[in-house]
């Protein structure tokens, strides 16, 4: 008699499930067992469903502008509690990406978007907003000859000029390694410089194709000493590849070795079946483990939460010098 074929839904990964998008054998890195993708969460991921009315204006306001956030792009749960703080992370050079990380649900493929006119829009709508700390990120640019950073740089400008009292975060690609364009974002003076390495050393070859570990801490070390004192530098974690807490603590203390100064880690949530399964949801608990763990290790700020994600509530990441007028200032007050 046949049998019934596994679904989805079967905790075992099933053929389609084994191999990401490189054809590197998943259970050769997180074995064979994974959280079924329908699985109901545990109680500490659930949200409010965003559509507040402050919610609404922004999500028209960035409408209007013809502009990306990695809110939207990236599915982010935490969209709606941002959104009502009027706050969010702009996404430059378009929403395509070269590269095919094994966790992300931001479109890959071949980039189209060329716009010398974006800078200047990103810029006013963090002045319209009144926003005392934004943050801009990117897809990888591969295709570009300086990697994206002309115009990474001509938007950290045009936010001095029309946002002089805002602070700026940039989380950027690894510009493949090379320094030119790295030294052209830093030059900028942005306030703090982050580079996510996403996942422990181990977790490299199938969740971060088309970069090594050793090449995202260098750009780090090197955003750094590009800097100095006037720079913060930031990375963040996902966990829930079947990591231990001991292993991402060890995984902190090279982060803490490269430099690095502010930590997030937060829990990988699966966004589709074509990605990278959920081995198991961390506890609560074993977040905030980390985060005692991490800051006895010298960071200046650890954010460690199932919810916690690289830029959320990033204006509390940072010293803030100015009180804002936006929304966010009541907020974080």
């Amino acid at each position: 008699m046949a049998t019934t074929p596994k679904t989805t839904d079967d905790r075992h990964l099933s053929t389609r499930s084994r191999r990401n998008p490189g054809g590197i054998d998943v259970v050769q890195f997180l074995g064979s067992e994974g959280v079924p993708i329908r699985e109901r969460k545990p109680p500490w991921f659930k949200v409010p469903a965003p559509g507040s009315p402050r919610y609404l204006e922004l999500r028209q306001q960035i409408k209007d502008e013809d502009l990306h956030t990695v809110c939207q792009e990236a599915a982010c749960p935490n969209i709606g509690d941002c959104w009502e703080r009027g706050t969010a992370t702009f996404m430059i050079h378009g929403d395509t990406c070269t590269r095919r990380c094994g966790f992300c649900n931001v479109r890959t493929g071949k980039p189209t978007w060329n716009d010398p006119l974006e800078p200047a829009r990103v810029a006013r709508s963090i002045a319209k907003m009144g926003l005392r700390h934004a943050v801009i990120t990117s897809v990888d640019r591969d295709d570009l000859p300086d990697y994206g950073a002309g115009i990474w740089a001509a938007t950290i400008r045009q936010v001095r000029k029309q946002a002089p009292r805002c602070k700026i975060e940039v989380l950027t690609p690894d510009f493949r390694g090379a320094d030119m364009p790295l030294a052209r974002v830093i030059n900028e003076g942005p306030d703090v410089f982050n580079h996510n390495v996403e996942v422990v050393p181990r977790l490299y070859p199938i969740a971060r194709r088309g970069s090594t570990w050793e090449r995202s801490t260098r750009v780090l070390r090197t955003a750094k000493f590009y800097g100095g004192d006037r720079l913060s530098t930031k990375s963040g974690l996902m966990v829930g590849f079947g990591e231990t807490v001991d292993e991402v603590v060890e995984t902190l203390k090279l982060l803490r070795e490269a430099e690095v100064q502010i930590i997030t880690v937060g829990q990988y949530l699966r966004p589709t079946e074509r990605h990278l399964p959920v081995i198991r949801y961390w506890h609560p608990d074993e977040f905030k483990e980390v985060e005692e763990r991490g800051m006895a290790l010298g960071f200046d700020h650890v954010a460690s939460g199932p919810l916690v994600r690289s830029s959320y509530h990033a204006d509390l990441h940072v010293q803030q010098d100015e009180p804002g007028v936006g929304p966010v200032a009541a907020a974080s007050a």
